[in-house]
């Protein structure tokens, strides 16, 4: 490494100015590149970890799994090297803010450009995932926005995982990444595939649109246990504005099974990109939130000590096996309850039991009257969130095939259809102005006209139904407009036709019988 006035010059080309910022395992620096006359950013290994060779290794693999992905969505890296035991990499430098910054100086995003940078970020990982690479640290952090441009760059690699190949340094079992948008898998420990980094990615989603990301705690276990086992809150719960396909798109990308989740990063892009165009999405069912205990959640190192969110192999630790096994014997414990709960040993005068019939896509008229039968009682509640024709049952608790006391309540959620429309006052209006109104409200407008006065000439002047009453939207509107006064003609009386005889010279008389 030379010097040049007093700055670090690395290769003889890369001249080191000022630091952009600091990770958990390196240090980035703006630079100058003395060959080709441009600035890059610099990335240098810190000296502790200069002589670890796990270490080494992982920074060179950042260099090699990012240098083959050439694509505008992804920051690209244009050399790595060596000198005199100080290990760098060069990279291309965005002249921006990370989006951590971004949300933590203005807030939740707008739906439409979230949704804009979900995107980028989709086709960078598109690539990505094509390429064989699993990103495994997709958060704010690590997603660039240029200035004024807009740009999205995904970045930092360092913890990839090459499928397919050996190239994974981490044991098995050993979590890497931020504990805040880790997959539930990714938090067990488990295989990981690019739906890990679609989950992620929905978690950053999330983040954009509501300004917190889904899950917090005090602890990165804490946070990793709430990944594996709990049902983020709807976006919409936090902020109304977000709209409902938006939404969907979000909870998808969180399924706890990665087999719900978008198939590929392609997939969800095609629906951002519809979500963007204004098409309708397919509102899917909520993902189900596992109930059976998950498999123990891996130690790792606390998050908090490595700003950069890169996660060294963890130190095992005891109070974490015994929080687990307590948990386990709560849940073997309360599974003995409930058997002998099931054959009666804590009831043996118990109310006779009936098993639940599967309600699910019935005219809920019919439900019903199958409830009545099984000598269930029934209650219901409305949804708009739903597919299916108005009247029918989308969902049903308890659950179908369970059992329940005679005389129980089931309770049955039906689709309510669309929300409905307060009829407002159109009378007065000129027949444009009421018809643009309530064809804006989702009306058809029919329209009869009648005599007035030449002072209502035009508008309306009555309406059916009338103005407050609740219609379902594409619901008929009859509107009443005058056409002013009319002028009246008397008929004229009917003309006489003489018919002159054509023999007689005298009229004929005829005189009936």
């Amino acid at each position: 490494m030379s010097d040049s006035g007093g700055l670090p010059v690395y290769n003889g080309r890369y001249q080191l100015h000022r630091q952009l910022g600091r990770g958990g395992m390196a240090i980035v620096y703006l630079a100058h590149d003395q060959l080709l006359d441009r600035p890059v950013a610099v990335k240098v290994l810190n000296a502790d970890f200069a002589g670890d060779p796990s270490f080494v290794e992982r920074f060179r693999r950042e260099a090699q799994a990012a240098a083959n992905l050439n694509h505008p969505n992804i920051v690209s890296v244009f050399d790595w090297g060596e000198e005199n035991g100080t290990y760098f990499i060069v990279m291309e430098y965005i002249d921006g803010r990370p989006l951590d910054e971004i949300l933590a100086a203005e807030g939740p995003l707008h739906p439409d450009r979230a949704a804009d940078v979900a995107t980028d970020i989709a086709a960078g990982l598109a690539l990505a995932h094509r390429s064989g690479v699993v990103h495994r640290d997709i958060k704010p952090g690590n997603v660039m926005i240029a200035q004024p441009s807009g740009n999205v760059k995904v970045t930092d690699f360092g913890i990839a995982k090459v499928m397919g190949g050996d190239s994974e340094l981490t044991q098995a079992g050993t979590v890497m990444g931020t504990a805040t948008y880790f997959s539930p898998e990714q938090a067990q420990g488990k295989h990981l595939d690019p739906r890990s980094d679609l989950y992620s990615l929905g978690v950053v989603l999330y983040e954009m649109t509501v300004g917190r990301p889904p899950f917090t705690g005090d602890t990165p276990v804490a946070i990793a246990y709430q990944h594996v086992q709990e049902k983020p809150p709807p976006p919409r719960s936090m902020n109304p504005a977000i709209p409902l396909a938006l939404e969907a798109i979000t909870l998808k990308l969180l399924a706890k099974d990665p087999v719900l989740r978008y198939p590929s990063a392609e997939d969800l892009r095609a629906d951002l990109r519809k979500f963007r165009e204004g098409a309708v999405l397919p509102q899917p069912a909520p993902a189900p939130v596992p109930t059976a205990m998950a498999a123990p959640i891996p130690a790792y190192a606390d998050s908090a000590r490595f700003p950069a969110g890169e996660v060294p192999d963890p130190p095992r630790r005891t109070g974490i096996f015994l929080f687990f096994l307590i948990v386990l014997l709560v849940a073997l414990g309360f599974g003995i309850w409930f058997f002998a709960k099931q054959l009666g040993v804590f009831e043996p005068d118990a109310v006779a039991q009936v098993t639940v019939p599967d309600l699910r896509n019935r005219p809920v008229a019919q439900a019903e009257a199958l409830l009545t039968e099984k000598n269930l009682e029934s209650a219901r509640q409305n949804t708009t969130d739903c597919d299916v024709a108005p009247g029918t049952v989308t969902a049903q608790t308890p659950a179908a095939a369970t059992k329940a006391d005679e005389g129980s309540t089931v309770t049955l959620t039906v689709c309510q259809g669309a929300a409905q429309v307060t009829m407002p006052n159109v009378v007065g209006q000129t027949e444009a102005d009421a018809q643009r109104l309530l064809e804006g409200l989702g009306f058809e407008v029919a329209v009869n006209r009648q005599p007035g006065s030449i002072e209502d000439e035009g508008k309306v002047v009555g309406q059916t139904p009338g103005a407050d009453t609740a219609l379902d939207p594409g619901s008929i509107v009859t509107i009443v407009v005058s056409e002013g006064e009319t002028s009246t003609t008397t008929a004229p009386p009917p003309a006489t036709v003489l018919v002159p005889p054509t023999t007689a010279p005298d009229p004929v008389t005829v005189t009936a019988p």
